[in-house]
């Protein structure tokens, strides 16, 4: 059976290869907490496949996830690369393998246990206990769109945000992640699915602006933060008039299953989602175009998480220095932007889609490079160990509780 089975199946699968997780998380402390263990907030990330996937996909998904854009050259494989070499160095033994062991043995010991038993071992033993899941984002679960938990074994499709990878199984919803990791799971929700969603309802340019504010405000009810994607946004919020012709253009242009790319509307949503005082995450390739909006927003009561694409990691780290409601991802070099901004200003995250095994290497990941900068520090002298565990832990953690208002899920002492 195919489908909706990663967390929908069975309680238990036999198994042949050994003891399975006997690897352990690295420095989890689980819901629960823990004596001496760091726990990790994944600030973003979009979910875990349902369903089983065949080599081909397999490899396709983590050659994305690598950054490429088509095969692997011939004689070698996806697994021939950064990431590919971290699935093989932490995975296989929370499936019960020895590390570094040939792919094609990873793999099939993924299908013997299956999708739905192979996904929960890899969740749980990626040492996050603290996820932010976007939810509405391309090729992801809209909320309240698809089938849910309840409905079982459902067979369901999503559109795959990687243009040249076929279509994909479904990603997990909140829920069934917190499930699936036994973790707790915060929704952030993307600006550009509400429209989406207020477009596909809307027989006029004032139902739609209208169907846009009352989804906004309901969303703020229960979302953690939002999201959005964007390349440019001035100091102004548009007028209504600008904002009313801008939505006029894209409904009449508008095609099944096509990104919101409209400046106009994404500013008037990103300005609205400021007013909602909850904090916004900007998905911007280069955020030196947002300079302007950074600086006029200061002072409003809104954070504002830069989540920036490669290589432009450090100047994100120097736009959250300058200001003080800006926060960015800490990247994966850490050395360059914790030297480029103050360390309770940056975040850990996955950004995994997909492969529960991404979120096992974006964790084990950022703790080596972290903790290796960290660690040169202390042994140079440039601080104690103490501090270094406490900078660890503020990047890892502290500064998402902070700022996504996560402090009362902290475990009690002893």
């Amino acid at each position: 059976m195919t489908g909706r089975v990663l967390f929908n199946g069975p309680a238990g699968l036999a198994g042949s290869a050994g003891p399975i997780g006997s690897a352990g998380p690295v420095g989890h402390a689980g819901p629960g907490g823990g004596a001496g263990l760091l726990e990790l907030v994944d600030q973003h990330s979009l979910g875990a496949f349902h369903g089983e996937l065949g080599l081909g996909s397999f490899e396709s998904h983590l050659a994305a996830a690598g950054g490429a854009r088509g095969p692997a050259p011939y004689g070698t494989s996806a697994f021939d690369t950064w990431t590919g070499l971290g699935v093989r160095r932490w995975c296989p033994p929370l499936l019960g393998l020895e590390p570094h062991c040939p792919p094609a043995r990873y793999l099939a010991r993924r299908r013997e246990l299956g999708a739905y038993r192979a996904g929960r071992l890899l969740l749980r033993g990626a040492g996050i206990g603290t996820f932010l899941l976007e939810t509405g984002a391309q090729g992801g679960p809209a909320p309240g769109a698809g089938p849910t938990m309840a409905d079982g074994p459902a067979v369901a499709a999503a559109a795959d945000p990687v243009a040249h990878l076929s279509s994909s199984p479904e990603l997990t919803t909140a829920s069934e992640l917190a499930a699936a990791a036994e973790g707790r799971v915060h929704e952030v929700v993307r600006l550009e699915s509400l429209a989406e969603q207020a477009a596909d309802t809307a027989a006029s340019v004032d139902a739609f602006l209208g169907h846009l504010a009352e989804d906004l405000y309901a969303a703020a009810q229960y979302a953690t933060a939002f999201a959005v994607g964007v390349t440019y946004c001035d100091g102004l919020a548009p007028g209504a008039g600008e904002v009313r012709r801008a939505a006029g253009r894209w409904l009449g242009a508008r095609r099944p299953g096509r990104r919101l790319g409209e400046p106009v509307l994404l500013r008037h949503l990103l300005w609205n989602a400021v007013g909602t005082g909850l904090p916004v995450q900007l998905h911007c390739r280069d955020p030196r175009p947002l300079a302007r909006f950074l600086a006029a927003t200061a002072g409003l009561g809104t954070d504002l998480v830069l989540l920036p694409g490669e290589p432009h990691h450090v100047r994100a780290a120097h736009l959250a220095a300058v200001h003080p409601h800006v926060y960015a991802d800490a990247g994966p070099r850490p050395e360059e932007t914790l030297a480029r901004a103050p360390f309770g200003k940056l975040l850990f995250s996955t950004g995994a889609r997909g492969l529960p095994e991404l979120y096992v290497t974006g964790a084990r990941f950022f703790l080596r490079a972290v903790r290796q900068v960290v660690g040169e520090w202390a042994e140079e002298g440039m601080c104690g160990r103490a501090d270094a565990r406490r900078i660890t832990a503020m990047i890892a953690s502290g500064t998402a509780r902070r700022i996504y208002r996560l402090e009362a899920e902290v475990p009690a002492a002893g």
